[in-house]
């Protein structure tokens, strides 16, 4: 019974964490196209950014991780055998890039409190993919453990997650490129 109770907090966990971080870097992105905007608004859109951006990763995105990574030890502890399983091996190596992007996470926020952020919205656009192809592969993992699939379905999966995020970096660029052409024809004199 406390291996049902560990994965159920466990899942829960996850999907606590993965919420936190796809809104997360959003935020951030929304935070740095808030330098395009005139005074007074870019202030207050930045100041208000910022607060979300703390409370988010304070009160939902960590502690959705600490849920998770505490179930995962409770599951590991209860079922040991586990650790003997290769498909578990390579879910932990990702487990870990998603721990080294939580904290990344967190080194890009205190930037963006500071002012020494170095990122374009659109890079940050790129960087909030990451968590959606980790999470594909974690729970693929999950669920074929051992007999993870190799075969044309994974290409087709495979190749419709890079088509979504092909469309979803084209669509930021046309966003971009509309409102640079908008603000070029604003600027012009009118005839």
């Amino acid at each position: 019974m406390p291996y049902l109770w560990f994965k159920a907090f466990h899942i829960i966990g996850v999907v606590v964490w993965f919420a936190g971080l796809f809104y997360l870097v959003r935020l951030f992105i929304y935070h740095v196209e808030a330098s395009e905007e005139a005074e007074p608004a870019q202030a207050i859109l930045k100041k208000q950014y910022g607060i979300m951006e703390k409370r988010l990763l304070n009160i939902i995105t960590t502690p959705g991780m600490i849920v998770t990574v505490v179930c995962a030890v409770g599951l590991l502890v209860t079922e040991p055998a586990l650790l003997k399983q290769g498909w578990l091996h390579a879910k932990l190596g990702f487990v870990a890039l998603l721990l080294g992007y939580h904290y990344y996470c967190t080194r890009l926020l205190k930037q963006l409190e500071l002012g020494t952020c170095r990122w374009s919205s659109q890079q940050l656009r790129g960087l909030n993919e990451a968590p959606t192809v980790l999470l594909v592969v974690i729970v693929l993992l999950a669920v074929f453990k051992n007999g993870f699939p190799t075969n044309a379905t994974v290409w087709v999966i495979f190749g419709l997650v890079v088509a979504m995020v092909a469309t979803i970096q084209l669509y930021a660029r046309k966003r971009r490129l509309d409102k640079e052409k908008q603000l070029t024809s604003a600027s012009e004199p009118s005839a």
